[in-house]
């Protein structure tokens, strides 16, 4: 009896498998997030509800959150295919986290909400029917046309900081918004694609961002929604964002002649003139001549100015611990020059009328281009 073996090279034989590939989806839900572990699973149950029917994915863009957010976002990728994240380290900024998630996406429709449930995710349809149907290349979930309401907002002050931000840009905006500080908003990637050469990437709010840099005036709905109150985590809204907001302004109005950095650097300059000013008065009234109040206060000024470019200016490329007093003594030291001519032009103007402030004023003025100079290329070293 013979026995015939199969060839070596022959595989075992198994049962044909059907392909495994995902097909790329229709829509990408694009979440910055900073902080928000506890919101994450919560998030992407809502959105299977919501979303039931489509082909979607969620992708999480994390800025390296020290509560691990991206950690828990990988466990639920590790069972669900629709989850995808993105990890920054040395990058800050929800407006940056957007312009990278939407490039990653290869969907026709992108949609961009918050990672802190305070976004009506049942809306979501209603925004992605309106581009993929109805033709319209942004729809905005407003919390300012029938049927909408901010009353999630936290407090008073944030209520007010964002309904004085939408009286301001409503005044440049090229079309008409009722809500155009919203972060909720569904659009075609094409042209977001196109929209973001121009775009300044800084600050909290993209959309108006994308308005200000369109190439073209698009087409837009606003769809209402209630902003709801947070479920877990904080707020990120504080004094910095508002500067960043400022900034970001005065680089669209500057039609990106001025860079956003510098308009940046130049507001955190206005405080330390302001800093410089409070030091002057304070020394003035101890008694101190006005040669030992200016140097006093111009100090004090500099220091203000570093823990603020610090933390928001170059907040990307941030100095931490010891890098961050080895960078506090090289700007003091390299702003002497600076801080040498400020108190003589601030002696020039004093001794030609004698008033304290327009004196402290004019002399902190003339230093800002020469410390934002200086910074720039040897302090902070942009990525």
């Amino acid at each position: 009896m013979s026995i015939v073996l199969p060839p070596v090279d022959a595989p075992p034989a198994t049962k044909a498998r059907p392909d495994t590939v995902r097909l790329a989806a229709d829509i990408s839900i694009v979440v910055p997030c900073y902080n928000e572990r506890a919101n994450v699973r919560p998030m992407v149950a809502a959105l299977s509800a919501a979303l039931a029917g489509r082909e979607w994915e969620v992708i999480f863009v994390d800025d390296n959150s020290p509560d691990g957010t991206i950690d828990e976002v990988r466990s639920l990728a590790e069972c669900d295919g629709r989850v995808r994240g993105i990890l920054r380290v040395g990058r800050r900024g929800l407006s940056s986290a957007v312009i990278e998630g939407v490039l990653s996406s290869s969907a026709r429709v992108v949609a961009v909400m918050d990672g802190d449930m305070q976004h009506d995710e049942s809306c979501l349809g209603r925004l992605i029917d309106a581009v993929v149907r109805d033709g319209y290349d942004i729809a905005v979930g407003s919390r300012h046309v029938e049927g909408g309401d901010n009353a999630g907002l936290a407090n008073g002050w944030r209520k007010f900081l964002s309904d004085s931000g939408i009286r301001m840009v409503q005044m440049i905006l090229p079309v008409r918004l009722g809500d155009p500080m919203s972060g909720f908003f569904a659009m075609r990637r094409d042209l977001f694609e196109r929209a973001v050469p121009h775009l300044s990437g800084t600050g909290f709010k993209i959309l108006l961002d994308v308005f200000l840099s369109a190439p073209q005036r698009p087409r837009v709905l606003e769809v209402p929604f209630v902003f709801r109150p947070r479920a877990a985590g904080e707020s990120k809204l504080d004094v910095l964002v508002l500067i960043q907001f400022l900034a970001m302004l005065g680089d669209k109005v500057c039609r990106g002649f001025l860079p956003t950095r510098f308009i940046a650097f130049a507001l955190v300059g206005l405080v330390g003139i302001l800093v410089n000013l409070v030091v002057l008065d304070v020394a003035r009234r101890c008694g101190a001549d006005f040669a030992s109040g200016q140097g006093i206060g111009t100090v004090a000024a500099m220091v203000a100015n570093f823990w603020m470019n610090n933390s928001l200016t170059y907040r990307d490329c941030r100095l931490r611990g010891g890098r961050m007093w080895l960078g506090l003594l090289l700007f003091l030291a390299i702003c002497s020059v600076g801080a040498l001519a400020d108190i003589g032009i601030a002696r020039a103007v004093f001794s030609e009328d004698g008033k304290w402030n327009q004196a402290g004023a004019a002399g902190a003025a003339i230093a800002v281009v020469w410390n934002y100079a200086v910074s720039s290329t040897l302090i902070w070293r942009v990525r």
